[in-house]
């Protein structure tokens, strides 16, 4: 066992593992630690804990120190500081006439670096750029292309249901989603229903994937071939969460009839498949 501390360097962002030493750190304190940027002030999202060793991504590097009213100081000047980064890096971007967003601006805490943030629609030669940068700043500069959901992570905003993303409120990565969540799930694969304001598949269709995968066990799948007790027929309607189905009986005509999983034996059941064409039309929600 090793005892550890959860630090993070974002408000929403990845927690690292750090070696305390002798400092007994509580959740919302921060601390001076060296990373792979440098010398980085960030705030214990996790208070001393003991792990197993094998979680651990080694070497554990040691907490350096808690932060200090000097420290806090710093990093207050290194926003300000941001602020007038990001307007001079628009007014370069637009000199250079570059097709690119800048998105945000960071300081390291020890000032020896400048990150800037954009998004773009493919790859920019920003050499120039940098050297410009360079020359303003005296300091090293790195130019960082990412993603439209970093984007939507960075700047936030609310999404469909009303409430602030979930990306840049407690979702510390994201969640890997696919087409064949929503098809499972039911719902319409209409680009604008199942995608967030990112343009990308909304993050909260894992959310409730794992209940909907333990129903599909279950339950007869649209298409499959099922007993009732009225006989035999093919589900053309399922409602997961109530376990209602509906059944075109092959024997009787007339409109679908409902029956509940539990009295349904199935026959030969169907498969949930993506296809082809379903992909296509989704294309640019998955880029």
């Amino acid at each position: 066992m090793a005892q550890v501390i959860g630090v993070r360097f974002k408000s929403v962002g990845k927690i690292y593992y750090f070696d305390p030493g002798e400092n007994q750190m509580r959740e919302g304190d921060r601390v001076i630690v060296e990373t792979a940027r440098g010398v980085e002030c960030g705030e214990v999202a996790m208070a001393n804990r003991e792990i197993q060793e094998e979680n651990i991504v080694k070497p554990l590097k040691k907490v350096i120190r808690p932060a200090t009213k000097a420290d806090l100081k710093q990093i207050e000047a290194n926003r300000r500081r941001e602020k007038d980064a990001y307007s001079i890096c628009l007014k370069k971007i637009e000199a250079h006439k570059l097709k690119m967003k800048l998105i945000d601006v960071e300081y390291t805490f020890d000032n020896n670096k400048i990150l800037f943030y954009f998004t773009a629609d493919g790859r920019v030669d920003f050499r120039e750029l940098v050297k410009d940068l360079a020359s303003v700043f005296r300091t090293r500069i790195e130019l960082r292309q990412i993603g439209v959901r970093d984007e939507a992570k960075m700047l936030g905003g609310l999404g469909v249901c009303g409430k602030p993303f979930c990306c840049s409120t407690f979702l510390g990565e994201f969640n890997p989603v696919s087409i064949k969540m929503a098809k499972e799930q039911g719902l319409s694969l209409n680009p604008a229903k199942i995608s967030g304001a990112c343009g990308r598949l909304m993050c909260c269709l894992k959310y409730e994937q794992n209940a909907y995968e333990d129903l599909l066990k279950i339950t007869p799948k649209m298409g499959a071939y099922v007993q009732t007790p009225d006989g035999r027929g093919n589900v053309v309607e399922v409602n997961l969460i109530t376990g209602v189905l509906k059944v075109k009986l092959a024997k009787t005509e007339g409109a679908a009839r409902p029956y509940h999983r539990s009295v349904v034996k199935v026959i030969k059941d169907a498969q949930i498949r993506v296809e082809h064409s379903e992909l296509e039309a989704l294309k640019e929600v998955l880029e």
